[in-house]
């Protein structure tokens, strides 16, 4: 699409169908976002013709005859200055106040939307969309959970679906799984070398398309994209590692107060070889807590955590180191870069020899999250704090990453706290969770570690969703809302299965 040098090609465009949701899924760099803006008419297939690109009747021609010959519409009009101005600017719908409600954005309605946060601005793109009636009947999300916590990755997703007329077409690329699955009628998935060639394969049941994405493997065509599959098992390293619960420790009861938000800890403890993650919604000081523990930040009461070396990856990654991935590593964790126990278990299996000698300032998104996980696991610490490690990574790298830190913490018999909102890196990971309720901004709580199966119980219950697991590769499933599994596992009392 691009000059000869750079050249990528996308093989196939994903076809949409009227009145049901196309999921895309497939590695970035791969040619999601490009199959969107071409459906989407900002981007022009030149359907190969590199020195004589051809114009749009000619691309037209071209479909004539299949699902794709309309699906150029016009470009959306760009953003006012404050919430209010440009959603109502922008609504032609009469689902204003539902849309508001569900993605929670009255509160910002009169806040200039360059002063909103990653996770308000998500909600906003979101909610500029959905309250528009689309030209040519056509909505297309690109990444809509990015920043979301699971809470409001499943509102967005309602609200998503909540689109669908017979004759709207809806298409949705998205990384977090079980979203993507809640989310979709039927997925394509894309396959290639990033940047240089991408392949749309034909549509399948959702079940059917992200399980072939996590295989590897297209049976119909007999054709192998990926060597290993990828699955959720979560006795996949129980079996081989187990907690010493001989060498317990302990954190005290805390509590901080940050201007009006306050934030009460219940005492809780933690072993060597053990990953506890943190599930709460935005707000309820899940990070707060990770600082806590680090020393980073005292508590109101003047407790205090046990003295133990701290690791910690930021949820905010800023990069102000002047040379190249390599230098940086030589700088921050010589010692453990040069293992070679640490470069298998976490530098190639993360693939930075990709990247390593690029200038740290050139990266993008998913490459420094990639760095940052590297540099956390580097240092020499007791205790591991890893905030939002999915954060930019595409789905095959969120299960690669789960499988790295999973596997350091167990080798080097170390504990980990994470903060994770894609439910199903968040359940790989844990051995136990700290569920965080309350009033998001207000009034929150950590209750004291519990086990993986009681833990997502009591959060699932708040949220008021189920799940399942798939029998072949054990990811966990989002039942759909008043489902006969969902009502049955709710009279159960089993918000997951």
């Amino acid at each position: 699409m691009s000059d000869k040098l750079t050249r990528f090609k996308l093989h196939r465009l994903p076809t949409p169908r009227p009145g049901q949701v196309l999921g895309l899924v497939g590695s970035n760099g791969i040619g999601k976002s490009t199959a969107l803006k071409i459906l989407s008419g900002k981007l022009k297939p030149n359907l190969g013709r590199y020195d004589n690109p051809p114009d749009w009747q000619d691309v037209i021609k071209y479909f004539r005859g299949s699902e794709l010959q309309n699906r150029i519409p016009k470009a959306i009009r760009g953003p006012d200055k404050t919430v209010r101005t440009l959603i109502e600017g922008q609504a032609t719908m009469e689902n204003m106040e539902e849309v508001l409600d569900v993605l929670e954005l009255n509160h910002i309605m009169d806040r200039d939307v360059n002063l909103l946060s990653g996770g308000e601005l998500q909600r906003f793109a979101i909610g500029t969309v959905c309250v528009q009636q689309a030209d040519v009947n056509s909505y297309m999300f690109d990444e809509p959970s990015s920043y979301l916590d699971v809470k409001q990755r499943l509102s967005a997703a309602k609200i998503i679906r909540s689109l669908l007329r017979p004759d709207d077409y809806v298409i949705c690329v998205e990384h977090d799984l079980s979203v993507l699955d809640y989310l979709s009628d039927f997925i394509c998935v894309l396959y290639g070398k990033p940047a240089v060639y991408g392949v749309v394969t034909l549509p399948a049941s959702v079940r059917e398309g992200i399980n072939i994405f996590l295989d590897g493997n297209i049976p119909t065509e007999n054709l192998r994209f990926r060597e290993e599959s990828l699955t959720f098992r979560i006795a996949e390293s129980a079996d081989e590692f187990m907690a010493d619960r001989s060498r317990a420790f302990e954190y005290p009861t805390m509590e901080k107060t940050l201007g009006n938000f306050h934030l009460k800890i219940e005492t809780g403890d933690f072993t060597d070889s053990e990953i506890i993650v943190m599930m709460g919604e935005n707000g309820t000081g899940k990070t707060t807590f990770c600082k806590l523990l680090a020393g980073a930040s005292p508590p109101d009461n003047g407790q205090k955590v046990p003295g133990m070396k701290v690791s910690m990856k930021p949820q905010k990654i800023t990069p102000k180191f002047e040379g190249t991935v390599r230098q940086l590593f030589f700088k921050k964790i010589k010692t453990a870069f040069l293992l070679p126990q640490f470069q298998t278990d976490v530098v190639k299996p993360l693939k930075l020899e990709e990247f390593i000698d690029q200038e740290v300032k050139t990266l993008s998104g998913g490459e420094l999250q990639r760095v940052a996980i590297v540099l956390a696991l580097g240092v020499p610490a007791d205790i591991y704090l890893i905030d939002e490690p999915s954060a930019y990574l595409d789905s095959e790298q969120r299960i690669i990453a789960a499988r790295v830190i999973k596997r350091f913490i167990m080798h080097s018999k170390k504990t980990a706290f994470i903060v994770e909102h894609d439910f199903i890196m968040a359940t790989y990971l844990a051995d136990r969770v700290i569920v965080f309720d309350g009033e998001p901004g207000i009034n929150a709580r950590a209750n004291a570690p519990e086990s993986l199966l009681t833990g997502c119980n009591k959060f699932l219950k708040n949220l008021d969703v189920t799940f399942r697991r798939d029998p072949s590769n054990y990811r966990p499933r989002i039942n759909k809302l008043n489902s006969q599994l969902d009502q049955e596992q709710k009279l159960g009392g089993n918000y997951v299965s």
